[in-house]
């Protein structure tokens, strides 16, 4: 509908009816945006899975259809406005909506414009201030680049002529040229913000510095080589806490001098204990194998002592055996309800089963039984399972059972439910203990921007490129986790690790760090 003033009508019946109109047609569009963002946030909570590929290139068109609404909507009140009739400047409506402030740590510039001299009613020149309007709008700075200049005077003793000058403060890179938050920003592009260095080397040739893709890689094999020891520290704070979560992805890897790929692993391993003791800071820490064997998960997990959240991974069986020194078991099964009650969902989307839908609704009263203990004390979280979740745990398994009896033992959602009942004690675990989970969503959270990553670098060069990848990742996403921003913290930790004690490298783990830059603790 066209929104032209000259098309608009004169009579003032008339006038309601077209305003009604646009309004119903307002509302029409309204509710197309919250269906698409609803299938957009559907797909984007299912990309994770299998048929990713299909999936992203749904959530690509949706992104592109919502895009595409939202800026013809806002076309739309751009022309209205230029083409209403002119009227006196008033103090402008403040446009409805969830619009939120811009953030007070940001720097303002002040911007003043004059008044008039004369009053434009009958002349006047005697103008006092009575107040000021004020609105804020946010502006964008481009990055860019300086060049550091360290000068060193050269003194000499007129008595005895010795030559003396100030040391050279040491450097990242020994005899390099890049900076501290220079290799800060490659390494955060790379591993936080998925742009593979290609892309960095084109956006930096734009600004007028040339940086070939060779050297940016020869930055990153270095500054990971600086960084292991925090890394590793890391991980043994990781693998120390009582109850950890793990999991890992597929990965390319290129062949050394062969054009073809294999698959390499990520693993990650989560402390995140905010759901029961807040005052513990949460980490995570990856590492990279050439493969999936057994071993692999199992030299992850040597260290760890206490509840295993993972999903049903044959490598995990031998750690949950009793050690053979000490005829205790060392990790405890946590089975994972969101891994469970998945398999009857996708079930559920090809069916339309009502015994996969029944099964849905009971697991997810349990579900909102989790929501509503979070973040209280394990023997309170403990307390209520016990009370409320153990006997719909109870009817559930019941009702599975039953389920079983009534439909094709051959069918997916036969397996789906054996899948439940198979796992069932380590499924229930989590009542009791108050410091476990229901799920292990804090490991699939952090494996999801490896996922995003592996859209956009395609594959890891080698297997030393793997290890690389896990030692920022570590760094970055335990940042994250902590609420840190990790190109700041970067900064500041590359800079000045070098001559850190290595005795004292807890001193930079993420939640310990203290900047030593004003303007890095402002980041």
């Amino acid at each position: 509908m066209s929104l032209a003033t000259a098309d608009l009508p004169t009579d003032p019946e008339e006038l309601r009816a077209f305003a009604a109109a646009l309004q119903s047609e307002l509302y029409a569009k309204i509710l197309h945006i919250e269906k698409l963002r609803g299938e957009l946030a559907r797909l984007k909570r299912a990309r994770f899975g299998q048929s990713s590929e299909k999936i992203d290139r749904q959530i690509d068109l949706l992104e592109l259809v919502i895009g595409d609404v939202e800026e013809a909507e806002a076309e739309d009140e751009a022309r209205t406005a230029s083409t209403s009739p002119a009227s006196p400047r008033a103090t402008p409506v403040a446009r409805q909506g969830n619009r939120r402030p811009l953030p007070d740590h940001l720097p303002r510039e002040i911007v003043t414009h004059p008044g008039p001299c004369a009053c434009p009613t009958c002349g006047s020149d005697k103008l006092r201030k009575v107040a000021n309007d004020e609105r804020e709008v946010l502006e964008y700075i481009p990055s860019h680049f300086k060049v550091v200049v360290h000068v060193r005077p050269k003194l000499s003793c007129r008595d005895c002529e010795t030559i003396s000058q100030a040391p050279m403060p040491s450097l990242p890179i020994e005899r390099g040229r890049p900076g501290a938050a220079l290799l800060a920003h490659v390494a955060v592009s790379k591993y936080c913000d998925h742009l593979p260095l290609n892309r960095q080397s084109e956006i930096y040739a734009r600004e007028g510095v040339e940086l070939e893709r060779s050297t940016m890689a020869d930055w990153i094999g270095r500054m990971a080589w600086l960084l292991t020891a925090l890394s590793e520290a890391i991980g043994g704070y990781a693998r120390a806490g009582p109850s950890v979560h793990a999991d890992d992805t597929p990965v390319p890897v290129q062949e050394p001098g062969r054009g073809s790929t294999r698959t390499g692993r990520l693993w990650v391993v989560v402390r995140d204990e905010r759901g029961w003791a807040p005052c513990h800071p949460p980490a995570a820490y990856y590492r990279y194998s050439p493969d999936r064997k057994g071993e692999h998960a199992r030299a992850l997990l040597a260290p760890c002592r206490g509840f295993l959240h993972a999903d049903a991974y044959a490598g995990f069986d031998r750690l949950y055996e009793p050690d053979p020194d000490t005829g205790q078991v060392r990790l405890v099964e946590v089975a994972c309800w969101a891994h469970a009650r998945r398999e009857i969902f996708e079930e559920h989307a090809k069916t339309k089963s009502p015994l996969a839908r029944e099964a849905l609704e009971r697991i997810g009263d349990i579900f909102a039984i989790e929501r509503e203990i979070n973040g209280r004390p394990p023997e309170e979280r403990l307390a209520v399972r016990q009370a409320r979740s153990v006997p719909l745990l109870t009817e559930l398994k019941a009702f599975l059972e039953n389920s079983l009896m009534r439909i094709s033992r051959k069918g997916e959602l036969a397996k789906a439910i054996r899948y439940s009942l198979k796992l069932w004690p380590a499924l229930c675990r989590f009542t009791e203990d108050g410091r476990l989970e229901m799920s292990n969503n804090a490991a699939e959270r952090a494996i999801r921007p490896l996922t995003l990553g592996r859209q956009n670098w395609t594959f890891l060069g080698s297997d030393s490129g793997g290890d690389r990848a896990a030692v920022f990742y570590t760094i970055i996403q335990t940042c994250r986790l902590n609420d840190i921003n990790p190109e700041a913290n970067l900064a500041d930790i590359i800079g000045r690790i070098g001559d850190h004690p290595a005795s004292r490298i807890d001193e930079l783990l993420p939640w310990n760090w203290q900047p030593t830059n004003a303007d890095l603790a402002a980041a």
